[in-house]
C-alpha cells in the first residue's frame, strides 16, 4: 500500500502531461476551448494573402463597427466612390442614431460587420469612421468564411484593431486609408483619397517625401504593419497582436500627451518589439498636448523621443509621412511587401508597396 500512492500520483501527473500535449496548439491550425470562441494561430513567416481587386461594378460594403454616424456626413463620399463606379451597400448601423456614442449595440455592430464579411457580392469593407468600439466586437465576428473568402477592409484609426487583428489571425492584407466620413469635395482629388482608390484597383503605390533632417538614412524591406500607435499598444499580449520581427512599423496618433507617446514607444521597446524591426515609418502625431501642470514641461519633440527610444538600433527611420490624422492621409496596403529608401535633409525619401 506504500507503493500506491506514489504511483497513483505519477499516472495521473502522465494523464495530466498527456492532456496538456494533447491540446498544444499546432502551427496554422485552430485552437478551440470549450464554448470559447475559435483562435488561429498561423506560423509567424505564413504568408500573407491578397484578396482580389476591384473592378468598376464591385461593390464596396460600408460598416461602422465604432462611433455612430449621420448619413448626411458621408452622403458626398458615397456619391464619390459611385462615380467611381462602385456599387455601394450600407451596413445596417449607418445612421442608426443609436442612444450611445456608437453606432449599435456591440452584437448589433459584430453582426453588420459579420454580413458584410459573407455576403459574397461584396468585394471590400469600408469602415465609415473610428473613434472607438471596435475592441468591443473583434471577438464577437466569425473570421473563417473571411479566411476562406478574403476581401479589402480599409479605414485607420481604431479600425487599427481590424489591421492587426486580421494580420494576426487571418495573414490577409488590408488598407490603412482615408475613411467616407472625411473624404468631401475639396480633398477627393488629392492623393488620398485617390490612394485609396489605387489600393483598391491594384495599382502600385509609390510615395516620395521630402526628407527630414531627423531622418535615420537607409534602406529596408520587409512586410509593412502597424497603424494608430495607441491601439497597437491596447492589444499588446492579446490574440490580436501583431508579430514586428522583419517588419517595417508604421505608426501615427493624434491628441496624446507627449508623454503618453514616450511610454508607448517604452513599452513597445521593453517588450522586444522594436530591436528586429526592419525599418520605422512615423506618420502624422497632432495635436499632441504637454502637460497640464504648472512649471512642469515634458520638453521632447515627437522626433526626440522616437530618437531616444530608438537611438540604439540601426533600421531606417523616416519622418513625416503623410498618413495619419492629418489632411493628406495616404493609403498604405499593410500586409503586403514594402520599400523604404531614407535619406537626410535636402533629398527625398521614398516608399513603395
Amino acid at each position: 500500500m506504500r507503493l500506491l500512492k506514489p504511483l497513483t500520483a505519477t499516472l495521473w501527473a502522465v494523464v495530466l502531461l498527456l492532456s496538456v500535449c494533447g491540446c498544444r496548439q499546432q502551427s496554422g491550425h485552430t485552437l478551440q476551448a470549450q464554448n470559447q470562441p475559435q483562435v488561429y494561430y498561423p506560423t509567424v513567416n505564413e504568408g500573407v494573402i491578397l484578396p482580389p481587386f476591384l473592378s468598376k461594378g464591385d461593390t464596396i460594403g460600408l460598416v461602422a463597427p465604432a462611433y455612430k454616424d449621420d448619413l448626411n456626413e458621408i452622403k458626398y463620399a458615397i456619391q464619390w466612390l459611385e462615380k467611381q463606379g462602385f456599387h455601394i451597400l450600407n451596413g445596417q448601423c449607418i445612421d442608426l442614431h443609436h442612444s450611445t456614442i456608437y453606432s449599435g449595440t456591440d452584437e448589433e455592430r459584430a453582426a453588420d460587420f459579420q454580413a458584410m464579411l459573407d455576403n459574397p457580392s461584396v468585394k471590400a469593407i469600408v469602415a465609415t469612421r473610428g473613434g472607438y468600439g471596435v475592441v468591443r466586437m473583434i471577438d464577437k465576428v466569425d473570421w473563417s468564411h473571411f479566411r476562406e473568402h478574403p476581401k479589402w477592409i480599409c479605414g485607420f484609426s481604431d479600425i487599427t484593431v481590424i489591421h492587426s487583428h486580421v494580420n494576426r489571425q487571418c495573414r490577409v492584407a488590408t488598407i490603412h486609408s482615408m475613411m467616407p466620413l472625411s473624404i468631401k469635395a475639396e480633398n477627393s482629388e488629392q492623393i488620398g483619397a485617390q490612394s485609396l482608390l489605387k489600393a483598391l484597383k491594384g495599382q502600385p503605390l509609390a510615395y516620395t517625401v521630402p526628407s527630414s533632417a531627423k531622418n535615420r538614412a537607409g534602406k529596408a524591406t520587409g512586410e509593412l504593419i502597424g497603424g494608430n500607435l495607441s491601439l497597437l499598444i491596447s492589444l499588446t499580449g492579446s490574440v490580436s497582436e501583431m508579430d514586428y520581427d522583419g517588419k517595417i512599423l508604421f505608426i501615427e496618433d493624434c491628441d496624446e500627451y507627449y508623454y503618453h507617446v514616450d511610454r508607448m514607444l517604452m513599452e513597445l521597446k521593453r517588450a522586444g518589439k522594436l530591436e528586429k524591426l526592419a525599418g520605422l515609418i512615423v506618420g502624422g502625431f497632432v495635436r499632441l498636448k504637454e502637460i497640464d501642470a504648472p512649471n512642469i514641461k515634458f520638453g521632447k519633440t515627437v522626433e526626440e523621443i522616437v530618437w531616444d527610444v530608438c537611438g540604439e538600433y540601426s533600421f531606417p527611420i523616416l519622418f513625416d509621412f503623410p498618413a495619419g490624422h492629418i489632411k493628406t492621409n495616404c493609403a498604405l496596403r499593410l500586409g503586403t511587401t514594402c520599400t523604404m529608401e531614407v535619406t537626410g535633409k535636402g533629398g527625398y525619401s521614398t516608399v513603395k508597396m
